[in-house]
């Protein structure tokens, strides 16, 4: 079993979807696939969704499914293997659909033409082009000179950093691919290209008029997004630093203040966050990572990150077992340096309906630190008082206890909580020797050990957490 506090998600594609190599990436440390729906059908992601499902039957897991929903994403279309870019160069966009050449290629975004300007920058491949626009005729076409050039490939991303798009948050596209992600029950969806909190309370309001188990995740990587950044974090159930699209959208050199900056805020709002782009990108190719993608894991983790994100590196990458097997001991080398802590004390400042669960959970947190207990065990049904607990980053492990299956895999995007099926309510004596025995028969503590339970009070009726018990595992009966 994999020890590690911060997770790892990983994106599934040619290299990575064959349930052999799932089974090996999960043994590896994956603890959530990804389903990148830019480059994903719905055939094949209801195929992942019961392969993910099998094997977590087979090895007795909790691994999540994240749909990662495209967004108002503008893409290429295919093109003719070899074309390079030279600087000086003309390129045209067009609307029409064809095959592109190194002078025009196809747009798959109808108002490109309407929304560019002449003189706006127009970049692909997250940068490695760079283009200006020099003419547009406001409906089918835009002219524009190579800047910086470089290999042109099918189906790029394109970014506008200068240009206000049209597109809405959730396209046609996302509506139908959201459709498959409520079907299937996926417990993460991955909201692209957030803009401003009206975003996110659209999906919010889409989820819970279908009843829908799928918890959001806001991914940040609109300059737009990084202004009402609080109002965002508030409304969203997880966060994402999405860096290879912010990283065009802003200047560059801003986001590695942007990326410490929203983990600390997630912090303060106990909103889970994840790192992602570009964390590894060499092992698509190479066996191992360079030096400067190994402090770029490590630092993430020691800023607090919930879990790092694997994309090409697993997707497309030759390696993708090994690619996982690097980050595991990456993040495990880290976490033994006990180096890993979040920006000073974080205890409840408002009374509002979850106050009481919110100042147990600080607590058990800071007493866990105070008399060096193994673990935490919480008894929890929406995962809010385990999330609430990871929050404060205590030195004990989170184990979280729960009849909802579905919270099970949720809770694993989130640091330091291990989850475990449990659904007897007889009375609270009687589930905390439950929980307690469950944590002695596999070895996850020891004789001598003090562990702190958490639970709501009388157990039956699944409320909000309301007691803390100290307990010393005395013998193993």
């Amino acid at each position: 079993m994999n020890k590690n506090k911060a997770k790892i998600v990983a994106t599934l594609g040619p290299a990575s979807s064959s349930f052999t190599t799932m089974v090996e990436m999960v043994k590896a440390g994956v603890n959530v696939f990804r389903i990148n729906f830019s480059h994903s059908d719905h055939a094949n992601a209801r195929e992942i969704v019961e392969k993910v499902q099998r094997l977590n039957q087979e090895l007795e897991s909790n691994v999540a499914v994240l749909a990662d929903l495209q967004g108002p994403k503008l893409r290429i279309g295919e093109v003719k293997e070899g074309a390079v870019l030279k600087p000086g160069d003309t390129l045209a966009f067009t609307n029409e659909e064809k095959m592109g050449s190194t002078e025009e290629v196809y747009m798959t975004y109808e108002q490109f033409p309407k929304d560019v300007k002449v003189g706006d920058r127009i970049l692909i491949d997250d940068g490695k082009i760079l283009l200006k626009a020099t003419q547009t005729d406001g409906l089918h076409r835009v002219e524009a000179e190579v800047i910086q050039g470089g290999p042109l490939q099918s189906r790029k991303g394109v970014n506008l950093p200068n240009t206000k798009i049209s597109l809405p948050c959730l396209t046609p596209k996302d509506l139908a691919d959201l459709e498959v992600a409520i079907e299937e029950r996926m417990e993460w969806v991955g909201l692209s290209f957030v803009r401003h909190p009206a975003d996110v309370r659209q999906l919010r309001d889409i989820l819970n008029e279908r009843q829908a188990p799928c918890h959001i995740i806001s991914k940040i990587e609109k300059p737009e997004a990084v202004v009402e950044l609080d109002e965002i974090i508030e409304l969203s159930d997880a966060i994402m630093v999405a860096r290879g699209d912010l990283g065009v959208e802003v200047p560059m050199q801003g986001v590695p203040l942007i990326q410490k900056r929203i983990v600390q805020k997630c912090h303060t709002a106990a909103r889970p966050v994840v790192i992602a782009t570009q964390m590894m990108e060499s092992m698509i190719e190479a066996m191992s990572p360079t030096r400067a993608e190994v402090n770029d894991v490590a630092n993430s983790v020691l800023d607090g990150a919930d879990a790092v994100m694997l994309s090409g590196e697993t997707s497309v990458g030759k390696y993708p077992v090994e690619v996982v097997e690097s980050m595991t001991k990456i993040i495990g080398h880290i976490e033994e340096s006990g180096a890993v802590e979040t920006e000073g004390e974080n205890p409840p400042r408002f009374r509002n309906r979850r106050f009481v669960t919110d100042s147990i959970s600080y607590n058990a947190s800071k007493i866990a630190d105070q008399i060096s207990a193994t673990a935490i065990l919480a008894m929890t049904f929406s995962g809010y008082s385990a999330i609430k607990v990871s929050s404060h980053r205590p030195r004990a492990r989170i184990f979280a206890f729960t009849s909802n299956r579905s919270i099970l895999n949720t809770l694993s995007l989130v640091w330091g909580v291990r989850g475990f099926y449990y659904d007897r309510s007889d009375s609270t004596d009687t589930t905390f020797a439950d929980v307690k025995q469950m944590v002695i028969e596999r070895g996850l503590v020891n004789e001598g050990d003090m562990i702190i339970k958490i639970a709501s009070m009388p157990i039956h009726e699944k409320g909000m957490t309301n007691m803390l018990k100290i307990t010393t595992i005395d013998d193993y009966e």
